[in-house]
């Protein structure tokens, strides 16, 4: 294929992506959702799942917002850390309640969604994660940053893993300040 056929053929393909509808996450009866993901051996699974459409729309948001710019890897990294937040007693028990914790995101909880087909896919990963998928990039994460800021706290905390352009930290294990 010549080089402006292949170019033709790229941009044919985002201008459809770009106009086809924004793929909303399916539901089944009852507010039950079918999810797919990988499990650490590699192996498809699927389930049909009840999930809270609150807590699906804040997972959401927060990938689109903080991690869109990341491969899946990078944004199923970053939902860990919200949902193993969710389990730690210091954080609030919800989704909603992590995301829209005061001083923890960086994003303008009013800013608007710009890119339908990236929060398309941000939606299956934040699905994926609420549906049970595991939880093994992070190694028990509770923190992260973005490449390029040093916080104070992240001198405070064992830093578990990078993923794309994010640090991430485990909150337990403090390191010793000598």
């Amino acid at each position: 294929m010549s080089i402006s056929k292949s170019w033709l053929a790229r941009v044919s393909v985002c201008v459809a992506v770009a106009l086809s509808p924004v793929a909303s996450v399916p539901a089944l009866a009852d507010g039950q959702h079918q999810v797919a993901y990988e499990t650490k051996a590699g192996r498809s699974r699927q389930a049909t799942v009840q999930i809270n459409p609150a807590d699906l729309q804040c997972l959401a948001e927060a990938l689109y917002f903080e991690a869109r710019g990341e491969g899946v890897q990078g944004q199923q990294a970053v939902a860990e850390v919200i949902l193993n937040r969710v389990d730690h007693p210091r954080f609030p028990k919800t989704v909603c309640g992590v995301v829209n914790q005061r001083g923890q995101f960086t994003y303008n909880k009013n800013a608007r969604i710009r890119e339908k087909g990236t929060y398309a896919r941000v939606q299956k990963v934040a699905m994926a994660a609420l549906a049970g998928a595991p939880r093994t990039l992070t190694n028990g994460a509770t923190y992260f940053h973005a490449r390029g800021v040093s916080p104070s706290w992240s001198k405070r905390f064992e830093r578990t893993i990078r993923i794309g352009s994010h640090t991430f930290y485990r909150s337990d294990r403090r390191l010793a300040s000598n």
